[in-house]
């Protein structure tokens, strides 16, 4: 399937989810990322959960961040210029959502790109390969251009692998890993 086409499937199926549901699959989603061998890092990069998107609850992940006492980075989006500044999530920091929507911080400890080690990506699909498909306004594209190669990308997913996505550009950022309820995804 093309993104396009994949965007539309995926939103349907989100929107078919209760919030219970939403509840469970997060919670499973984070359980299956404390499998991973990647709590030794110090700067971890999360999205804010749009809860009209219905996007995967990373209350539960933010949890474990802070259980074990790890930086918390944090996006806020730039619609002029399509770019995400990360500020460091601290007990002061203000959350209020913008227009679209998204919970971010109002200003606080810009964190540089170069720092981020870890980098948990909402997702609408992905597929065998690693290749992911958000909602096509290219944030994390030109996020994850700007990160250091090393950084470990990990998306998150209600929903299981697609075969392929047939539309890849060649500037395309695969993931390194994709969390699923069910499944932990790794590509090579």
């Amino acid at each position: 399937m093309t993104k396009k086409e994949l965007r539309k499937k995926y939103k349907i199926l989100r929107n078919n989810l209760s919030i219970e549901n939403i509840d469970d699959l997060s919670i499973s989603i984070a359980n299956q990322l404390l499998k991973l061998s990647i709590w030794e890092h110090t700067f971890y990069h999360i999205f804010l959960s749009i809860e009209e998107q219905k996007e995967v609850n990373t209350d539960y992940i933010l949890n474990i961040l802070s259980g074990k006492d790890k930086n918390i980075v944090i996006p806020k989006s730039d619609f002029k210029t399509g770019d995400l500044t990360n500020y460091l999530l601290t007990d002061n920091t203000v959350i209020k959502k913008n227009d679209y929507n998204i919970p971010e911080p109002i200003d606080g400890i810009e964190i540089s790109n170069d720092k981020i080690e870890i980098i948990f990506i909402p997702l609408l699909a992905f597929d065998k390969s690693g290749n992911r498909v958000g909602y096509g306004k290219g944030f994390y594209d030109r996020f994850l251009a700007n990160c250091k190669p090393e950084a470990i990308k990990i998306g998150l997913s209600f929903f299981e692998s697609e075969e392929i996505i047939f539309d890849i550009f060649e500037n395309d950022i695969k993931l390194n890993y994709s969390i699923t309820p069910k499944h932990i995804y790794k590509f090579v």
